[in-house]
């Protein structure tokens, strides 16, 4: 087995350990025999079971890193590039293999770090990006009990076929092909079983593990941000929720040429199971294969912005989670978007913020100071902290620069997308995260987009759509200079 691989492997508990002995073909040999092994696996759950994999995860994740410096204290220069590179992959290698036993919260994580190149090496954003939705999945056995006590039946007397092979597989569930009776072919989305009581256990430990910051001045604050995290996180555990938020989006992109949403089967349809129209597409690795030219990149960029600012703007909900694995370009051209598991509506003090930040965008001075007050969450009568504002100022021009520039923005510029990951991995060492809970929600949205539309090496003229969208949700400022908050 490769070297790389099998250290790899070892992250994972003795009791997932692959026989060496049989013949491999490497690192893809070897993680294929890793994904067959984990799909019988029930997920493991417990806060001491799940703390201790991670722990021992971490552990010899740091040990590799050593490893690979010592072996190269007395190297060549072009040497330690190779031990380095090879440390990322063994790395990349062990979280994938850790996440996907894990999956949850944790796996989430690994997304997350994922969908956003230049924040971390590049091997990681390769070997993670299989986590939006190349994980191993769950045996179908594991799963069958669930589906009989939410639809009723066995799945081949509920639709005229089903696929017991997953297509899909991520961090909170998995997804099959069927066929209704009249037809239609669907996509089914089945819950991994115990996956809430997971999220709960990684938090508990999550909130354990921050235990000493809790005597911070902003403590009460952190808590806040914690358990919206956790919300987050477990409203996509919420299939019925996510049916609502999906019917929502495609009312309101209904008439935006170019996007589809598909329809939910509500007959189908549980809380942990949900059925949707089968879209076929591509997903970005898959579409950027294709070697599409400048002119379809940059409308794919396009769409997926439009569609991003009219959720925003006409819907007055946030999509969090515009990922790799929820955006498919289809074959006849058009963007298909799935997954709203992970949405919030805006309410009337957040919509009113929201309005605060537009003003600030073109007016500056006063109002974005007002408007920074509010995303900081400052108590009235506290002095803004100096540090923190100059952060999310900067943060904030660096969200409105392709608002600032009419024309077709180059969302692929590599300067761009790794200025704006720099402020933000600033802000988070020097722990300058003190903000609005709604904050975390938009954050979310304006990175997945902005990083989708690098990968695509997009030009998008996202002022222009600002004018078309924004000036529908509030006329009266329809006549003044500039552009949006910030999508």
């Amino acid at each position: 087995m490769n070297r790389v691989a099998a250290e790899a492997l070892s992250a994972l508990p003795p009791e997932l350990a692959i026989d060496e002995a049989e013949p491999a073909a490497g690192t893809a040999a070897a993680l294929s025999a890793l994904s067959a092994d984990l799909s019988r696996r029930p997920l493991p759950v417990g806060r001491l079971t799940r703390g201790w994999i991670l722990g021992s995860l971490q552990a010899r994740i740091a040990a590799g890193y050593v490893a690979a410096w010592l072996r190269g204290s007395f190297a060549s220069e072009d040497e330690q590039r190779r031990l380095r590179n090879e440390a990322h992959l063994s790395a990349a290698l062990r979280l994938l293999g850790g996440m996907s036993y894990l999956r949850g919260a944790v796996m989430k994580a690994g997304q997350a770090l994922a969908n956003y190149p230049t924040l971390v090496p590049e091997e990681f954003i390769e070997t993670l990006g299989a986590l939006h939705f190349e994980a191993p999945p769950m045996h179908f056995a594991l799963l069958q009990e669930l589906l009989r006590d939410e639809l009723g039946g066995e799945p081949e007397a509920l639709f005229a076929e089903f696929d017991r092979r997953p297509f899909a597989a991520a961090s909170l569930g998995q997804v099959h092909r069927a066929r209704l009776r009249d037809g239609r072919l669907v996509a089914v989305k089945v819950q991994y079983p115990g996956i809430r009581r997971a999220i709960r256990d990684d938090f508990a430990n999550l909130n354990a593990l921050l235990l000493p910051m809790r005597l911070r001045r902003d403590a009460a604050q952190l808590r806040v941000q914690i358990e919206d995290i956790r919300e987050m996180v477990e409203r996509e555990t919420d299939y019925e929720s996510e049916a609502r938020f999906t019917r929502r989006a495609a009312e309101v992109l209904a008439g935006l040429e170019g996007v589809v949403v598909p329809a939910v089967h509500e007959r189908f349809s549980t809380g942990r199971v949900l059925t949707t129209d089968l879209l076929f597409g591509s997903h970005v690795d898959g579409f950027l294969a294709q070697r599409p030219s400048q002119e379809r990149r940059d409308r794919a960029g396009a769409l997926l912005m439009h569609a991003g600012l009219r959720l925003y703007y006409a819907g007055r909900f946030c999509w969090a989670d515009p990922h790799p694995g929820n955006v498919l370009f289809l074959d006849d051209g058009r963007l298909g978007l799935i997954d709203f598991g992970s949405c919030r509506t805006f309410d009337d003090d957040e919509w009113a913020f929201l309005r605060a930040m537009e003003v600030a965008f073109h007016e500056g001075g006063e109002a974005l100071e007002h408007g920074l007050r509010i995303a900081t969450a400052t108590e009235p009568g506290a002095t803004l902290d100096p540090e923190q504002a100059r952060l999310f100022r900067a943060v904030t021009e660096w969200l409105w620069e392709p608002l600032r520039r009419p024309g077709p923005f180059d969302f692929g510029s590599r300067d761009y997308f790794s200025r704006g990951m720099s402020l933000l991995s600033e802000a988070l060492v020097r722990r300058h995260t003190r903000a609005a809970p709604v904050n975390l929600w938009l954050q979310r949205s304006f990175l997945g987009l902005r990083a989708l539309a690098y990968r695509l090496g997009a030009r998008v003229d996202l002022a222009a759509l600002h004018v078309e969208e924004s000036g529908k949700a509030w006329p009266e400022l329809r006549d003044r200079r500039g552009g949006s908050q910030g999508l």
